[in-house]
This record gives structure tokens, sequence and C-alpha cells, in this order.
């Protein structure tokens, strides 16, 4: 599938567009991605800041899905484990970003060439517009070539 074609999946995909998640960049390369959660009535928790789980679902498929497509179709990519560091009240808009870096993609390669399997962590930063960190997510991705590749 085409990135500018999930891109615009994602951003009708119900999870993000009933939350207010809104996918504004996806590279044609998958490895970059830029994505907006807006701040409003239905997406606040009871202290009028963003809901953890909007923080922490805004940032879940991009790890994934980008690693997957930037390595191929010889690959099995599967999120393993995820945690979420809340580090200020989010009272706006928040915006988080993904760069899928070639060195990584080479680490993951040579650690998965003898049909090993690569348990990689990946870190993503939730911010303001202003730059303000609100909370630091991570992701554990399972790595593995396919069988007889």
């Amino acid at each position: 599938m085409k990135a500018s074609t999930l891109r615009r999946v994602l951003n009708w995909w119900p999870p993000f567009l009933f939350a207010g998640v809104r996918v504004l960049r996806l590279d044609d390369d998958y490895r970059h991605a830029r994505v907006r959660l807006k701040l409003a009535w239905y997406n606040r928790n009871y202290v009028r800041t963003h809901f953890g789980g909007s923080l922490f679902s805004m940032t879940d498929p991009f790890w994934m899905i980008m690693t997957l497509k930037s390595l191929g179709d010889d690959y099995i990519v599967w999120d393993q484990a995820g945690e979420i560091r809340f580090v200020s009240p989010g009272r706006e808009d928040v915006f988080a970003e993904f760069h899928v870096e070639e060195a990584v993609l080479d680490e993951v390669r040579a650690a998965t060439a003898n049909g090993e399997k690569c348990l990689r962590w990946f870190e993503t930063d939730v911010r303001t517009a202003s730059g303000e960190l609100v909370a630091s997510v991570r992701k554990q991705l399972y790595v593995r070539r396919k069988k007889g590749r």
C-alpha cells in the first residue's frame, strides 16, 4: 500500500478519528511520520488534560508499520511491548515524530540474519507545538526473518 493511501486510511480509522488523532505526514519511503493529537472535549480526562490512552494510541502503530515497510516482505514485525511515561500535563494539541534510520535497519538485519529474533526498543516523545515534553513513549518490536528467506 502506498504511504499516502495508508495515511488517509489511518486518518479515517475510527480509533484515530474519534480520539482526535491525525496523521499529518507519512513519507513515501515510510521513514518519517508526524502525528497530531488534538485536545478536545471528547478526549480530555477529568482534569481537562489529554487522556493518557489517547497519548499512547497516537504513537501505537507507527514503529511497527514503518519498520515492516522499511525492511520489506522478508521480515515479520510485531509489537512486543510498550510503555509510556507522563512528564507534564497536555493542555493543547500535541505532536509525535517518528524517524526510521538506516543504521537501525542495518542493526536489525544483522541481528536477524541467522534466523534469530531481534527485540528492539524505539522511543518517541510527545510534545506541544512549542516543544514542551508531555510524554515519552517506548515501543519494543519483535523482528525475525521469515523462514526460507
